[in-house]
Formats: structure tokens, sequence, C-alpha cells
């Protein structure tokens, strides 16, 4: 349900087509092919062209979102794989293989289109350019033959990271206890317990290694087909989790800012509730005589999403309604700006990105957090949960 309305309407079924029609050229070496542009592409996609003009002619600059690892119709060989060669069922996010020699194929001719039909833009932002973690099996992305391949020919020691992780995600699936989970629900937060299975099974830590070295070379990629298609002056900004979520997703702040002109980290706090919630539906699912309250607590902890005990119940998380609060506090929101800033190192800007969904005086809380940390500015989400009173909250806020 909208905030501002759309056509007169706060909820509608929308009819999508591409803005432009692509040049089937550029795809030639793409095994995917560019959606075809129809009657609303012909009445309709010129508007895109208008708003950039009209954009620039203002004073602003103008990107691109576009998805880091989203091809149209994309296929099984180049869907992430679980370590048991399992497809995740029931994804967030459809997202493909980082390492596939075919996405990044169209990644870079899509990416020629898009400076063909929109020259004067200053950039282009991919979006998930890691593996997303809404999911608990969406976090054991991904051990699929192209992720082996490029594995192996990095230095990788993957039959040692696919063993050891299987047995992590069996262990997470069956075999969890109370005691497994007491100090991360304790006041040190795992912190000890952490680096002791680090020691332990150093295949596990190995994997979020790998997965660090195949987002940053993704944006590698990317940077070099916007310098050939569009020129070394025009931008890559990666939207991104924030720690410690980044950590699962692969997206290395550090790393990614040598090849990016900023990351915008997203404080999406409604999506990190609603983690809590996937996730621990599924451990005290596959695990039965857990503590709820004492999982809680450790997936709380473990993902900085409270600043004191926060819930006890999973059903003290979740999607909130548009006119209920975000559950997530100030403080981990600020540790999480202060925590990828410094990671970044001043290699690259960091612009935290703040949705528009909710109340507004949740929103105006969740905004003004953001002009008061480190980041070097705010991105915003979604127009149409931006009322007018969210637009004057960001004019007093944000001035």
């Amino acid at each position: 349900v909208f905030d501002r309305p759309l056509w007169g309407k706060s909820a509608l079924w929308l009819r999508s087509a591409p803005g432009h029609h692509a040049n089937p050229a550029f795809f030639r070496n793409s095994p995917y092919q560019p959606r075809p542009g129809d009657d609303l592409t012909d009445r309709a996609g010129a508007i895109l062209g208008e708003f950039i003009s009209a954009a620039k002619a203002g004073g602003l600059n103008v990107y691109i979102q576009t998805g880091a690892t989203q091809p149209p119709g994309l296929r099984d060989e180049d869907t992430p794989r679980l370590p048991d060669g399992r497809i995740p069922q029931d994804r967030m996010a459809n997202t493909g293989s980082m390492a596939s020699p075919a996405v990044r194929a169209w990644n870079r001719a899509w990416t020629q289109d898009i400076f063909a039909h929109y020259p004067s833009i200053d950039g282009v932002r991919p979006d998930w350019p890691e593996y997303p973690c809404y999911k608990l099996d969406e976090a054991f992305q991904d051990f699929g033959e192209p992720v082996r391949v490029w594995a192996e020919n990095h230095g990788f020691d993957f039959e040692r990271i696919e063993r050891e992780v299987a047995a992590f995600y069996r262990h997470l699936h069956g075999g969890l206890t109370n005691a497994d989970l007491v100090d991360f629900a304790s006041k040190d937060r795992g912190k000890f317990t952490i680096a002791r299975l680090y020691n332990q099974f150093p295949g596990v830590a190995e994997w979020f290694r790998l997965k660090a070295a195949l987002s940053t070379d993704l944006l590698a990629d990317w940077r070099r087909a916007i310098t050939d298609f569009g020129g070394a002056h025009k931008e890559l900004s990666a939207n991104a989790f924030m720690p410690p979520f980044s950590y699962v997703t692969g997206l290395d702040f550090a790393c990614a800012a040598a090849h990016c002109a900023s990351i915008a980290p997203k404080l999406y706090t409604m999506h990190w509730s609603l983690i809590i919630k996937f996730w621990g539906d599924v451990l005290l699912a596959k695990n039965p005589g857990l503590d709820e309250t004492l999982l809680v607590q450790a997936l709380v902890n473990l993902l900085d999403v409270a600043e004191d005990q926060g819930g006890t119940s999973l059903d003290d998380y979740g999607y909130p309604a548009p006119d209920e609060p975000h559950p997530i506090p100030n403080e981990p929101q600020v540790r999480k700006i202060e925590q990828a800033k410094a990671a970044v190192g001043g290699k690259a800007k960091l612009y935290a990105l703040v949705h528009g969904y909710g109340p507004a005086d949740d929103f105006r809380r969740r905004l003004q957090l953001v002009a008061d940390s480190a980041a070097d500015g705010v991105w915003i989400n979604r127009y149409g949960y931006l009322s007018d009173e969210k637009l004057d909250i960001i004019g007093e806020v944000w001035h």
C-alpha cells in the first residue's frame, strides 16, 4: 500500500515493458537476450529519456540501477546452488551466480546498451553484487559449477570448502542445540565461539573469503564494462547489505571501494527484522528442543539488530505493517554505518540507503540518524512510499 497515490490509487497492478528497444547487435556474445519492447515501450518508453534530461537540466546526477547478476530468464545452470547441489527454494532474490560467464556476458552487453540509449547518465548502480541472505538457504549460496571453476582457477580449495560448509549446513538443519547458542546469546555475542569455530572449520572461513573475492571480481567486471562503454568518468555505485550481513553475502567494503566511486549499504530495517523471523523459523523447525528465546537472542546478537536484549519471540520480528515502526533501534544502525565507513577507508563515498516504507515519525527517525552519522550522504528508496509529509521531512532533516 503506497503512501503516495499513483494514478490516483494507493495499490495497483502494473503492466511493465522495457523503456527502450535494445540493440540486438550488442547481445551477439550473450546467451541471454533482452526482453523485447512492445506497444507500451513505443507509447511511453520515451518518458525515461525525458526524465533523465529534465533531471540533468535541474543539476541532478542520474544513475540507472540494475541487477548485478539478474539477466532475463535466468537458466538453472546459472542459478546458485547449495552445498549438496540443490537450487535453493523460495528465494527472495532471483539472482544468478556471480561466477557465471553467461551472466557476466549479459552484464557487459546490457551496460553497452544502457550507455548507447542513455549516454548522459552519470553512472550505473548494480544491486546485489553479492549473494542475498534473506532466507537461510540463500545464505549458503553458491556451490554451482561456475563457482567451482572460478574458485579452482583462483587458488581456493573448493572441495574442502564444499565439504565443511555442507557439514555446517547439516548441523544447522538437525544438529543445533541450546548449548551451541549460549555464547551467542550472551553479552559477548559469540565473539569467542566464532573465533573458535573458524579455527575448527577453516573451510567455512575460506568460504567467506571465496565469496568476498568473487563479489570483488564481479564489481571489477562491472567497472571494466562501464569504462569501455561509458567512459572512465562514469561512476560505479554498488548497493550492498550492511555489516554483518555483508560478511555472509560476500560484499567486502574495503575491496569493493577499489572499483566503486561509492557504495550504498542498505538500512532496510524491515528486512533485518524479517531475516530474524525467516532464519529463526527454519532453525526452530529443524531442531526440536531449541529454546525459542535463546535462539532469538542469539540471532539478534549475531546480526546486531538490537541494543540490549531485543525481542524474546520470533513473533516479535517479521515484516512490520505500513503503520508500524521498524523494530530496530538507532544504535545498531549507527554501528553498521561506522563499520562500513571504516572498511571503505576513504577510498569511496559511503551513502546509506534508507527505505521510505513505514510511518512518517519512524521514517524521520531513520533518516535523522543517517544525517547525524559519518555517512557521506543518503539515498532514499521507493518514491511510492514518500507522502508529501515524508518529502517535507526530507527537506527538514537534509538541508
